[in-house]
C-alpha cells in the first residue's frame, strides 16, 4: 500500500510539473503563431486557468496522500516536513494567482476595451496589467522551482524501507 501511495504522489506531482513546463511552450507558440496578441492572450488565459485547476487538484492529492503516509507511520522521513511546506506554498501561490492576480489582470484588460496590445503604453491600466503579468510569470516560475524541489524530495525514504530485505 505504501508503494501505491508513493506512486500516486509522484503521478500527481509529475502531472503538475509537466503542465507547468508545457504551459510555457503553449504561451510561446500562442504569441508567435496566432495573428494577434489579443487572440494569443485569450488562449494563454484559458490555458492558465486550466493549469491552475490541474495544479490545485494534483497538489491536494499530493498533500492528502503525504498526510496519509505520515498518519499511517509508513513513511515518516524528515524530508516529509519539507515536502509539506513546499506543496502548501505551491498551492498557496496557485490560489493567489488564480483568485487575485488573474482577476485583476482581467479587470485591467476589460477596462482597456478587451485588447491590452492596442492600449497606449502610458495608460495606467496597461501599466498595471504589465506589472501583474510580470508577477504572474514570477509566480508560475516559483511554483515550478518549488515543484522541482519537491520532485527531488519525494523519492527520499528512510533505511527502514530496505531493512525488510535484510537477513
Amino acid at each position: 500500500m505504501t508503494t501505491l501511495l508513493r506512486a500516486i504522489r509522484l503521478i500527481a506531482l509529475a502531472t503538475w510539473i509537466g503542465g507547468l513546463i508545457f504551459f510555457g511552450f503553449v504561451a510561446k507558440v500562442a504569441f508567435t503563431a496566432l495573428p494577434d496578441a489579443h487572440q494569443a492572450g485569450a488562449v494563454v488565459r484559458g490555458a492558465l486557468a486550466e493549469l491552475h485547476h490541474i495544479g490545485l487538484i494534483a497538489g491536494l492529492i499530493y498533500l492528502l496522500v503525504t498526510l496519509t503516509l505520515l498518519a499511517s507511520q509508513r513513511d515518516s522521513h524528515p524530508a516529509r516536513a519539507g515536502e509539506l511546506a513546499l506543496v502548501i506554498a505551491m498551492l498557496s501561490l496557485t490560489l493567489y494567482s488564480q483568485f487575485s492576480v488573474i482577476p485583476r489582470m482581467e479587470n485591467d484588460r476589460l477596462s482597456l476595451g478587451g485588447d491590452v496590445a492596442t492600449a497606449p503604453a502610458d495608460s495606467p491600466a496597461r501599466q498595471h496589467f504589465e506589472r501583474l503579468h510580470g508577477l504572474s510569470v514570477k509566480l508560475e516560475g516559483t511554483i515550478l522551482i518549488e515543484g522541482l524541489l519537491l520532485l527531488v524530495l519525494a523519492p527520499i525514504h528512510g533505511r527502514e524501507d530496505f531493512d525488510r530485505f535484510a537477513d
